[in-house]
């Protein structure tokens, strides 16, 4: 959970755990970043108006990385192109303070639900030609077994195109989903 509001954090990482959720806490966007790039996490919940890095921003960020994890935003910014920006730059749902807490609660069940229901939950890794190229660790096995680094862009086009085999990729694509632009 990304939410600056110190009340507002225990509040609902309380009812969270209550509700059997295990939760780490962040109170701005760069600490979020730097958590997210450290473990693995099944659902974000995410503030908008953040100290150091807006939630947007964030979620941009993640989403060059991981299309998969659920994203919720939670937010006072409550216009129709709020709304619409969170959810086309790759938020899952968006819900408004001040908001109900079972509301919430269901929510995150739900995105939960979906996301562990997902059949196409994304390529760990890719193998060809005596190469494995491991996206989530960012480097490759080469048909000699030699370790070879490869840089996050270079990952996250082979993963779309890998992702999307057999179909095509535009440029457009390309450039929202790895550069978010």
């Amino acid at each position: 959970m990304v939410e600056d509001e110190e009340r507002l954090l225990e509040v609902v990482k309380l009812n969270l755990e209550l509700d059997g959720y295990e939760v780490e806490c962040a109170i701005d966007g760069k600490e979020a970043l730097d958590q997210f790039h450290r473990q693995r996490f099944d659902l974000i919940l995410l503030d908008v108006m953040l100290p150091k890095m807006d939630g947007f921003s964030v979620c941009r960020s993640i989403r060059l990385e991981n299309r998969k994890v659920p994203i919720l935003f939670l937010t006072a910014k409550n216009s129709a192109q709020d709304r619409v920006m969170g959810l086309k730059i790759g938020g899952d749902d968006y819900l408004v303070k001040p908001f109900d807490l079972e509301e919430l609660l269901l929510r995150v069940q739900r995105l939960l639900e979906r996301s562990n229901f997902d059949t196409k939950v994304g390529l760990s890794e890719l193998e060809f030609g005596g190469n494995i190229v491991y996206f989530d660790r960012h480097h490759a096995i080469n048909h000699e077994g030699k370790r070879v680094e490869l840089p996050k862009k270079e990952i996250s086009i082979l993963r779309l195109l890998s992702e999307r085999d057999g179909e095509t990729v535009s440029r457009e694509e390309i450039l929202d989903i790895v550069w978010g632009s």
